[in-house]
């Protein structure tokens, strides 16, 4: 009897050291980790950077997958319906978040219910620029010119429901005017027509802009960021302009399927914050026009839904739709 007691005991201990002996084996495999874009854009570079990182100072073997599609929610959607396990992942960002929920019709997941957040990895803010012999100079030049003759300016954007869109949108409500909102399928043609003067006012993401800034063809007139970005000192913010507490830029967090277990994504957000902590990490993205945030899980949750209520709004008065 007291060796069958025993024998039980052992069992019961080792089962009991089952998820102990799993916690410590993972990743045990390659871990996959959705860009819901195409590769070489902003978001995948991030990506590959943070990636990299991982897997030279951890030995974790990645596989970058690109399922671009539906403004993000192809690639997004693909981490959420994934195995609850540790080894499908994605890098989300205010679009696919965020924004989508008021912009589609129809959402194949739920930002909040059917994914985990992760950690937040960093955020990059958007300028508004004007062609350099604008007669524009700051921000309150265009505000006072657009009250003076409400509908007269018009503003590019790299696509309808784009973040730089939506952020135009935001800018307009808070500063009390009206522009004319002329969509591009991306930045190359919106900027060479704000180059040539048919479209007065663009708004993008610092760094695919500050080549014709530095260039001088065009002129930067307000960074949407909190803080004043390093590669553009000398340009203010737009709460800087006169519009207190304005913030409107692109944020990255990686998430995974709902039903991950809890331990691997604190194992997971813990060595993401080592990574991000890095000098070459923070420099890399720096060069993207990034800064590196990081964080808890919980804090990247409480961002997901606070951009939500906060996005809605701007959405529905935009008029944008997508389906």
């Amino acid at each position: 009897m007291i060796f069958l007691r025993r024998g039980l005991l052992a069992t019961l201990l080792a089962m009991l050291a089952i998820p102990a002996l799993a916690q410590q084996a993972y990743p045990n495999k390659p871990i996959r980790l959705v860009v819901p874009f195409p590769a070489g854009g902003g978001t995948d570079i991030i990506a590959r950077e943070v990636a990299q990182k991982l897997s030279t100072t951890l030995g974790w073997t990645f596989v970058i997958d690109n399922r671009p599609g539906s403004g993000g929610n192809l690639g997004v959607d693909t981490a959420a319906k994934a195995a609850p396990d540790g080894y499908t992942l994605a890098l989300g960002q205010t679009s696919n978040l965020a924004i989508n929920p008021a912009l589609y019709s129809k959402m194949p997941y739920d930002p909040v219910k059917d994914l985990a957040p992760v950690g937040l990895v960093a955020s990059a803010p958007l300028v508004l620029v004007v062609a350099a012999d604008s007669p524009y100079k700051t921000l309150a030049d265009v505000v006072s010119a657009s009250k003076a003759k409400p509908g007269s300016l018009n503003f590019a954007s790299p696509g309808n429901g784009t973040v730089a869109h939506l952020a135009s949108e935001l800018l307009q409500k808070t500063a009390g005017v009206k522009f004319i909102h002329v969509p591009y399928k991306g930045m190359a043609q919106a900027a060479t027509d704000v180059i040539g003067g048919q479209v007065q006012l663009y708004m993008s993401s610092v760094p695919t802009l500050l080549g014709h800034i530095k260039n001088g063809k065009m002129r930067a007139i307000a960074v949407t960021s909190v803080k004043r970005v390093d590669d553009l000192p000398q340009v203010p913010t737009v709460a800087e302009s006169g519009y207190k507490g304005f913030e409107a830029v692109t944020w990255f967090g990686v998430v995974a399927p709902a039903a991950v277990p809890k331990d691997i994504v604190l194992r997971l957000n813990t060595e993401l914050n080592k990574a991000l902590q890095t000098a070459d990490v923070k420099k890399k993205l720096g060069d993207q026009g990034a800064a590196v945030l990081g964080g808890t899980p919980e804090q990247l949750g409480a961002l997901i839904k606070s951009e939500i209520t906060r996005w809605a709004p701007v959405v529905k008065e935009s008029g944008a739709k997508l389906d």
